[in-house]
């Protein structure tokens, strides 16, 4: 297999959402990645990292030997409630069959008529915590970068719901929108950690259904459940917050999820979305940091959807934090990814 191409040095220039620079063009797919690497890190990143590493980190290591017990893991997204959106910020909930979601607007933004682009947002959290207003500064964001409004999945959670109803809940996401008028070529996948896994198997189930988005876009994603590729991963000593154990953790807490939800009379099985890469799949972006042990499923990710055809880039952010993108505008580094995902999108979209 063709090793990725490489592109090393400073970060590029700003590309705001009025920006009236020529777009560039999507990578050709010659059967390897695309990968840039931005070396530049700044004060600010480098601090976040030292924060999650005396904090994070070892509350997550304890954690990950008892991770059976009724932790409190909504407080998480109730917390974030208390979080003012930005003036002039345009947000409604959007009922589900089994779940709900909220659709977002940065100021300016047109609405959701089904004229123009869309995303759809899955959050990350381990498919067990956090939420839609955790996650509502990033979903802000992007839509302003990328012109859209934008609709978040508050998906059902593990262990009281398995991985599979979660995709299912993404799953009714998107036909609403496809109720709303939007054709597949006006919306594009995102998620970020957990949510990249939900937004790549969607991507699939759609394939399989005949829809293609425009677009997946992949920030610091988990595609890939088996624990052993990433523990044996040199990052796992660089990671700021996640130690061994806790990919221990999540695999015990999504095989129960699944052993108590039967689909055709059987326990729901764990699904391995790059198990399932196949040509026709929407061209895809990653953005994932160089220190992360997430690394590793991304570059996986990468190379796999590249031999399958599919136009893929990955952005290695060097000294970054797991979905270091949450962060913003404190960091940086997260306001330009961010508006690079953005210039992407709408790139993707026409």
């Amino acid at each position: 297999m063709t090793a990725p191409s490489k592109v090393h040095g400073p970060s590029r220039a700003h590309i705001g959402a009025g920006s009236t620079r020529r777009p560039r063009k999507f990578p050709v797919s010659d059967g390897a990645p695309v990968e840039i690497v931005e070396t530049q890190t700044s004060l600010r990143a480098h601090l976040a990292s030292l924060a999650c590493r005396v904090t994070l980190r070892p509350v997550l290591a304890i954690g990950s030997y008892v991770p059976h017990l009724p932790w409190p893991f909504g407080i998480v997204d109730q917390l974030a409630r208390t979080l003012t959106p930005k003036p002039g910020t345009v947000r409604a909930t959007v009922e589900l069959p089994n779940a709900d979601a909220l659709l977002v607007r940065a100021p300016g933004v047109l609405p959701a008529d089904g004229k123009r682009r869309v995303i759809l947002y899955m959050h990350g959290g381990a498919f067990l915590t956090c939420g839609v207003h955790s996650h509502g500064p990033i979903g802000i964001s992007l839509s302003q970068y990328a012109d859209s409004p934008v609709l978040m999945v508050n998906y059902r959670l593990i262990p009281k719901h398995s991985v599979g109803s979660a995709v299912d809940d993404c799953r009714d996401a998107y036909q609403w929108l496809r109720l709303r008028g939007y054709s597949p070529e006006q919306i594009v996948l995102a998620g970020d950690s957990a949510g990249g896994y939900l937004a790549m198997t969607l991507a699939q189930r759609l394939q399989d259904e005949g829809e293609k988005p425009a677009a997946l876009v992949a920030i610091s994603p988990l595609l890939q459940l088996a624990k052993e590729p990433k523990q044996a991963h040199p990052n796992m000593r660089t990671d700021a917050m996640f130690p061994p154990r806790a990919f221990d953790a999540l695999v015990s807490l999504v095989a129960k999820a699944a052993a108590k939800r039967v689909v055709d009379g059987e326990p729901e099985q764990i699904y391995e979305p790059l198990d399932h890469i196949e040509p026709g799949l929407p061209r895809t972006l990653i953005h994932v940091s160089g220190s992360e042990v997430l690394l590793h499923d991304a570059r996986l990710a990468a190379r796999r959807l590249a031999a399958a055809g599919v136009p893929t880039e990955v952005r290695v952010w060097r000294g970054q934090i797991h979905d270091f993108q949450l962060g913003a505008p404190l960091i940086p580094e997260a306001t330009r990814s961010l508006r690079q995902i953005g210039a992407y999108i709408r790139e993707a979209t026409g």
